[in-house]
């Protein structure tokens, strides 16, 4: 099992931009798809990125984000630019075995505790 951990997340502005990181142990997951998920108050969790054999970005995100992965220390970052405050939400990182992206969230099989983004208007 892989314990996840992200951070990064805060009180922004609306047009700012903040960088999450997603920290992974147990296991190398260098060969794992990453993905990012949120989920806003009264809303069903969402699918926001995820990067693996591809990249995959949710229409809702194109233009405005930016994924990194450093596999030498297991983390993965994704830099979200022009925040609006329909952006507000928990975000959360996930991983699988396979290395093959998928936007659903049944998919993943460990999941990090989330991390609050707020975006003010």
């Amino acid at each position: 099992q892989v314990h996840l951990v992200e951070s990064g997340g805060g009180l922004v502005q609306a047009g700012g931009s903040l960088r999450l990181s997603c920290v992974g142990s147990g296991r190398s997951l260098s060969l794992s798809a990453m993905a990012w998920f949120r989920q806003a108050p009264g809303k069903e969790r969402e699918f926001v990125a995820a990067v693996g054999g591809n990249r995959v970005v949710a229409d809702s995100m194109l233009g405005r984000l930016y994924m990194t992965r450093d596999d030498s220390t297991n983390t993965f970052y994704l830099q979200i630019s022009s925040l609006k405050p329909e952006d507000t939400a928990v975000y959360y990182c996930a991983t699988r075995l396979s290395g093959a992206v998928s936007i659903k969230a049944e998919d993943y099989n460990d999941w990090g505790q989330g991390t609050q983004v707020t975006v003010s208007s």
